[in-house]
């Protein structure tokens, strides 16, 4: 049932506000983290996701799904800063945002529909596995060493004692997310009892104001707001900006819009509900038009905060909503209790993330997979580790849909008979099976011009022409048999195959008196 038709609840109301307020807490060492990952300010990362997590709360397809500044775009974002500067990354957002609203007013999100199960599978197994190997960055002090000793013990206690609590604490009461009250009890223990632990504000300040936010802090290579625009060096503005800034931005708008489509397809299994592609996708893209514009790193859907939010019981707009209003009460007015909470709090946090993530069940589901299904889910989990998402997922769906017309090539069969027919022997080939560029060059091999005899029928009542080459295939075979001083019948083929076979139709015999109704997808005609 959609979530607008829904009658109202106290309870849901309550969730997405408890669920958004521990979405918020994880938010804040995710958004520093991908903003030193793009060589930008940390407040980059932060305006970047209230920005873009409060519009697509409002206006997205997906209520309950988290948007914020992502690792996969950060670390695209990294090479234009590293190259050019920080200017042309917040125009790479812009242009990004403009190209998913054309996305969305193109209505190409229902594309995500054609995503195989397999390539979900390995998307969700591979992003599980990103978040895992994300978080052993946390396991390093401000120097960039390893903690060791006393500091690493310490770690590993507080993520054991937040993962117990996640794990227990539901068994005991479920009034409030066991996510937020495990980071509470943890960071007041640790407070209380002045444990030496590595804190939010040992890795980075996460303090600003609403002028901040609006010009930028004042300080020299810090956060610019709005007057990013006012420090674009001369000559910006140009065809040679355009040139450089175009490929990252479309490299960011396929990332960005296929993660955020398919963690809409994860949520809405979760919730057992649909979300809007299309709608998601042009408020993703005004989003990120607004946040480049206020001089962000811009964003898209995170899967893991979204499961942190879902699990948590947060799946109405309010939860979106309130994350990005509890990060903009962090920044603003609580970064200084907030930076006192210990980051094996929220480590722990984002392991409960992968558990919950990571489809373990794959295993069993692989046996019954067949070899080729198996092998698409494995290798979209390696490439999403070891390039990113979209590659990934592209790759994967090329090779299901190889696969695929590999295998429906192999269904072109033909079974022949010799028939007496006016007292004269006639072969008679029935085609079954589809005939398309896949299936072309083994329907071709089928036959015999040469030692054929003089009459040859092909029935095509059991076959279906798809494209433009298996008209090609039909059109090359009747002018061997024409050298060959052979007579073809072709029978049962659509009006459209025989108005694309004109120029032979003088030389051949066109039966369609039971001819089937269907049309060649070539030159406009639609398959239907």
């Amino acid at each position: 049932m959609n979530q607008a038709s829904q009658p109202f609840d106290w309870r849901s109301y309550k969730n997405d506000t408890l669920s958004g307020i521990t979405v918020a807490l994880a938010l804040v060492p995710e958004a520093v983290a991908f903003a030193f990952v793009a060589g930008v300010h940390p407040l980059v990362g932060l305006y970047a996701a209230i920005i873009v997590g409060m519009i697509t709360a409002i206006f997205g397809g997906r209520p309950g799904m988290i948007t914020a500044a992502a690792g996969s775009l950060a670390v695209v974002m990294m090479h234009l800063v590293m190259e050019h500067g920080a200017s042309y990354l917040f125009l790479a957002v812009i242009m990004m945002g403009a190209l998913q609203i054309f996305i969305g007013i193109m209505k190409w999100g229902r594309f995500i529909r054609m995503v195989p199960s397999s390539v979900m599978l390995g998307f969700v197994n591979g992003l599980a596995l990103i978040i895992l190997v994300a978080q052993f960055t946390q396991f390093k002090d401000s120097s960039g060493a390893w903690l060791t000793g006393n500091s690493l013990n310490i770690m590993l206690m507080i993520i054991a004692a937040t993962l117990a609590i996640i794990y227990l604490l539901p068994r005991l009461t479920k009034a409030v997310p066991s996510a937020l009250a495990a980071i509470v009890l943890v960071s007041l223990v640790v407070v209380g009892f002045d444990i030496n632990a590595v804190t939010v504000g040992d890795r980075a300040a996460v303090s600003g104001t609403l002028e901040s936010l609006i010009f930028g802090d004042g300080v020299e290579g810090g956060f610019q707001g709005l007057s990013w625009f006012t420090t674009l060096p001369e000559g910006f503005w140009s065809l040679q900006t355009l040139w450089i800034v175009l490929p990252y931005a479309i490299i960011l708008t396929i990332i960005g819009s296929v993660e955020s489509l398919l963690t809409m397809t994860l949520i809405d299994d979760i919730t057992e509900t649909r979300g809007k592609a299309n709608q998601e996708c042009i408020a993703l893209g005004a989003a990120n038009c607004t946040a480049g514009t206020f001089g962000t790193m811009g964003g898209c859907a995170l899967i893991g905060q979204s499961m942190i939010n879902v699990n948590s019981g947060g799946t109405g707009r309010l939860s979106g909503v309130t994350a990005a209003l509890g990060l903009l009460v962090i920044v603003l007015i609580a970064s200084s209790w907030i930076e006192m909470v210990p980051i094996g709090a929220l480590v722990g946090l984002m392991f409960f993330v992968v558990i919950a993530t990571f489809n373990w069940s794959s295993w069993n589901i692989m046996r019954g997979m067949s070899k080729a299904d198996a092998f698409v889910m494995v290798l979209v989990t390696v490439l999403t580790v070891m390039f990113d998402l979209a590659v990934a997922v592209i790759a994967g769906v090329i090779v299901s849909a190889l696969v695929f017309a590999w295998q429906h090539a192999q269904r072109i069969m033909l079974q022949e008979s010799i028939e007496e027919i006016d007292g004269k022997t006639v072969k008679v080939y029935k085609v079954q099976g589809p005939l398309f560029f896949a299936s072309a060059k083994n329907f071709i091999d089928s036959f015999d011009p040469k030692n054929d005899p003089e009459c040859v029928k092909i029935d095509f009542k059991h076959s279906r022409v798809y494209d433009h080459t298996g008209v090609e295939a039909i059109d090359n075979l009747t002018k061997k048999y024409l050298a060959a001083g052979k007579k073809l019948v072709l029978q049962h083929l659509s009006p459209e195959c025989q108005l694309l076979l004109e120029d032979a139709r003088q030389l051949i015999e066109v039966n369609v008196s039971e001819d089937p109704h269907y049309h060649v997808s070539m030159s406009g005609k639609k398959d239907v």
